[in-house]
């Protein structure tokens, strides 16, 4: 099992990544795909801090984010988490119709949860 450290630095490695595609020409296949496992990652630092147990499935991911912001207080990126999965799709496959993202807000959102979730892990003691 990852640490809540070594899952936060994944989650920030990604951000790097999403951080240089979201400009104009944005690049969704990097926004969509490092986007999507930034907050995957930032996702799994949290519940890990939190003691709840850290699903493998996307869609489990996506009721742990709602569950984070429920009962913890973190914005609720669960409809962000589906939106960027759809988007990986359909820039991947071509058989998902792409959502409709702005890059800057998308960027920003992902940027702020992982900034969320730092605080959240630095605030707390535990693994």
């Amino acid at each position: 099992m990852s640490s809540t450290v070594e899952k936060l630095a994944l989650a920030q490695r990604h951000l790097e990544r999403v951080q240089v595609a979201w400009d104009e020409p944005t690049d969704w296949d990097d926004l969509s795909l490092y986007g999507f496992y930034a907050l995957e990652a930032a996702v799994d630092a949290a519940c890990i801090r939190l003691g709840i147990r850290s699903p493998r499935m996307h869609s489990g991911r996506v009721d742990s984010a709602a569950q984070l912001a429920l009962e913890h207080g973190l914005p609720d990126i669960s409809e962000l988490l589906r939106d960027l999965n759809d988007a990986r799709k359909s820039v991947a496959y071509g058989d998902t119709e792409l959502p409709d993202l702005d890059a800057e807000t998308t960027a920003n959102g992902i940027e702020g949860f992982i900034d969320d979730v730092r605080v959240l892990i630095e605030g707390n003691e535990g693994p």
